[in-house]
Parts: C-alpha cells; structure tokens; sequence
C-alpha cells in the first residue's frame, strides 16, 4: 500500500470515528424515580437531611407548585420536599416524554421555578440539569452540591 493510500485510509477512519462521536446520544437512566431519589440523597446523614422529608408524586393538579408553571408536558416526575414550611429545600425528578426537547423543557423550568416559593425562606442553590431524558431540579441550600454530586454519577 503505497504512502498515500495509508494517509487516506487513515483520515477516513478518523472522520468516521469523529462522526459517530458527534452523534451519539446520552443514555437515559433507567429505574423508578423513586429509586433514583433515593440514589441522590446517598452519602447524607440523617441529621443533614430536612426534618419531615417526603416524596410527593406531581402531577397535572400540583406541578405550578414544584415547577413554577402548569405549562410543562412530561411523563413522570417527583418531588422531595420537607414538609415543614420553612425549610428550603426541594430535589424534583422529571422524565421527559419521548421524542421531547429537553433544553426547551429545561429552559421553561429555569424560568418558572420560584426558589422563594417558601416565602420565609429561599433557596440559596439552584440547578436544572439533565442526563438524558432525567431532568433534575435542585432548590437547596447546603446539600445541594452533594445531591448535584450523586445525580453526575447515575448511569
């Protein structure tokens, strides 16, 4: 194979592997929201943890609550929120629908959440980050990098 037939054959198989790194798609993460919730708050101690926290189902009647906006298409999502009012602190999953645009979801959520919606209280974190079709929303204070932390492990 003469010198400049290797270059080619070379600069082919570079642009295929460059081709197919540009359009894989991130995996989504499989498993109930309920176990993934659970997976987020790994590492914490009971005593860091809100007094009174519960996961609350959102749906079509609660979402304006836990997403600022009744507005929001998804599958299924759920919130973890401490129920005594003057704690800021709410960890909300969404799973997107298929085929959904997921920045242009995210980007109605980012508008619409109210880290002040405890009035006497606000969250001092706030991040809206996705892995797939998981959208994660963080309304905390001084946990919120660790539940950040554990959502960029799942896989």
């Amino acid at each position: 194979m003469t010198h400049l037939k290797k270059i080619g054959l070379g600069l082919i198989i570079l642009g295929a592997l460059f081709l197919t790194g540009c359009t894989t798609k991130e995996q989504n993460i499989e498993g109930s929201l309920e176990v993934i919730m659970t997976k987020l708050y790994e590492g914490i101690s009971e005593e860091e943890l809100p007094m009174a926290l519960s996961n609350i189902e959102i749906t079509s009647e609660n979402v304006e609550n836990y997403l600022g906006t009744s507005d929001i298409e998804f599958e299924s999502a759920l919130a973890s929120e401490s129920m005594v009012g003057s704690i800021a602190h709410s960890i909300v999953l969404v799973r997107a629908k298929e085929g959904q645009d997921i920045e242009a979801l995210k980007k109605t959520i980012e508008e619409n959440i109210n880290p002040n919606k405890w009035i006497c209280v606000t969250a001092e974190n706030v991040v809206v980050k996705n892995k797939g079709n998981l959208i994660l929303v963080i309304m905390a204070n001084e946990l919120a990098p660790k539940i950040e932390e554990n959502f960029d492990k799942l896989s």
